[in-house]
């Protein structure tokens, strides 16, 4: 069978991003299943109140582990966790330990400062390997996962589902929120060292799940116009049914005008009939100021 990241090979990538300003990552080795939160040796109320709360306040919950074999006979205590911002000029990475998950239950994830934790300088890829939710995440995303966690260790993470199987190898960058597809190993080298610094990579870049799918193509239309790339420097200001406004750092501001576009169907998923999507083509940039 033809794989969905074989079918999609020539869907557009900007505008693919998950949208979701914070993340929350949850150390779970051991098997997952397609719906990990409540389909994996996490205990399954605990899972689902998670589910809920993502659904409720838009913060992205995955579950992460160590690249490699996953045997769970003995669950790491403590487990490690990290709540990342994904806002420009506000990103920020906490990386924290919880005995019992159930923990997680009792804080407050959506405020704009940290609710637990340390603040970290070092970054983070997450590396989408769950084969059960689709093959390609785990053909693709485990040999990549693996080689880079021997180079640079817990930068790299195993996550379960982030969000479009099809452009697998699919890679999230934290605490920039910037998603990536079609990496090779190179190319995800290349994202940590650019994340490290504070940049973002043009090359494979899907956008920042910070914004709409509108805003993530208006702002990777002004960073490929400019050649901007540092992480801070652009944000998303206003929207409207066919503008994005986007402004950087240093007042200038750009107004994208934007129109829907069709695309061929492809399958979202290795197994899954062919879905009619769109994408978001730029008609025209114009500085502002």
């Amino acid at each position: 069978m033809t794989t969905c990241a074989a079918l999609a090979a020539a869907e557009p990538l900007a505008g693919t991003a998950p949208v979701a300003a914070t993340w929350l990552c949850l150390e779970q080795p051991g098997p997952w299943g397609a719906d990990a939160l409540v389909d994996s040796h996490l205990d399954r109320r605990v899972g689902a109140e998670l589910a809920r709360r993502m659904k409720e306040t838009g913060v992205r919950i995955v579950l992460i582990r160590r690249p490699g074999r996953h045997p769970d006979l003995h669950l790491p205590r403590p487990r490690r966790v990290y709540l990342a911002s994904t806002r420009p000029g506000a990103a920020w990475l906490a990386r924290h330990t919880v005995e019992d998950p159930e923990e997680l239950l009792d804080l407050d994830l959506t405020g704009d400062e940290p609710t637990f934790g340390t603040v970290t300088a070092a970054p983070l890829l997450l590396v989408c390997t769950n084969g059960k939710r689709d093959r390609c995440c785990a053909l693709l995303g485990r040999p990549i996962a693996a080689e880079l966690a021997a180079e640079h260790g817990e930068a790299i993470w195993e996550s379960t589902h982030t969000g479009g199987h099809r452009f697998a190898p699919a890679v999230v960058a934290l605490p920039t929120g910037y998603v990536h597809g079609r990496l090779d190993g190179p190319q995800t080298r290349e994202l940590l060292k650019a994340t490290t610094a504070g940049e973002m990579m043009l090359q494979g870049c899907r956008g920042r799940a910070t914004w709409s799918r509108a805003g993530q193509v208006a702002e990777l239309a002004v960073r490929s116009l400019t050649g901007d790339t540092t992480a801070a420097s652009l944000r998303v200001v206003s929207e409207s049914s066919d503008e994005v406004s986007v402004r950087h750092a240093d007042g200038r501001t750009w107004s994208v005008q934007l129109a829907p576009t069709p695309l061929p169907a492809w399958p979202n998923s290795c197994g899954k009939p062919p879905v009619a999507g769109t994408t978001f083509s730029v008609l025209d940039i114009t500085q502002m100021i």
